[in-house]
């Protein structure tokens, strides 16, 4: 595990990151209320890595997943990249237990996603 300052994310074993606070220029795209101050007013953070057998199973699992929407936009912010074969995730929220729902959810989702490409094996060409 590494260590970090205020703000940072050490990684843990298996891929994911433990959830922290993170500066307000970090967000994703937004920033908390102007007025707002202290240590309550920066969002939360959880960032997981995923490897994949190859990169195509990466951007499978991707273009599976990229497409679901956040039911609460404005609150939580989820960032999904592939890289080789690597899924990343990363994701922000103000509210922890928002955070903790969408990232049980999106969980739930890709154990679906992983068991479908198991069950009807790699894609084929055409």
């Amino acid at each position: 595990m590494q260590a970090g300052g205020a703000g940072t994310v050490a990684a843990a074993s298996g891929g994911a990151r433990r959830v922290t606070r993170v500066p307000k220029a970090l967000g994703l795209g937004r920033d908390p209320a102007p007025d707002a101050s202290g240590p309550e007013s920066r969002p939360y953070m959880f960032a997981l890595s995923v490897p994949f057998p190859t990169p195509l199973d990466a951007e499978i699992v991707l273009g599976s997943l990229a497409p679901d929407a956040e039911p609460h936009p404005g609150a939580i912010g989820k960032e999904l990249t592939a890289s080789g074969s690597t899924l990343a995730v990363r994701w922000t929220a103000q509210d922890v237990r928002l955070l903790r729902v969408s990232v049980l959810s999106f969980l739930e989702q890709l154990s679906l996603v992983v068991r479908t490409m198991q069950r009807f094996g790699p894609p084929v060409s055409r």
